[in-house]
């Protein structure tokens, strides 16, 4: 069984704050399109994808900003039920809400989240 991987980020195709699964690269860069050249978000879902991971992408407005959108993905995946879900990356985000609203369902599917150093410094330090 594989794990799954539900990660938010940028990118240039796709609806705001809606969960989409990604089964491939080429099915990524085919529903995503190119990401903004500072975001992560596409990094990590190729990563992520390259590892054999399941992923859903939950394209975000800005990293780490878009905060309604982030809300919105966070109640759809407290709604949805996906199996063996592993971690929830929100690159980007230093945002105190965010961070604690993203814990809250990691705790409820009782998976990690993943965030950067940058991002776990500017929470930590708020």
């Amino acid at each position: 069984m594989k794990s799954t991987v539900f990660l938010f980020g940028e990118a240039e195709k796709g609806e705001f704050g809606i969960p989409f699964a990604c089964r491939s690269l080429f099915h990524l860069l085919d529903a995503l399109g190119q990401p903004r050249e500072e975001s992560l978000g596409v990094y990590y879902a190729i990563q992520a994808l390259l590892y054999d991971r399941d992923l859903i992408f939950c394209r975000v407005k800005e990293e780490g900003f878009s905060s309604i959108d982030y809300f919105k993905g966070l109640k759809l995946l407290q709604t949805k039920y996906y199996n063996h879900l592993h971690a929830i990356l929100i690159p980007g985000v230093g945002d105190q809400e965010i961070i604690e609203a993203a814990l809250q369902v990691c705790s409820l599917n009782k998976s990690l989240l993943i965030i950067t150093e940058k991002d776990l410094f500017d929470y930590l330090t708020r």
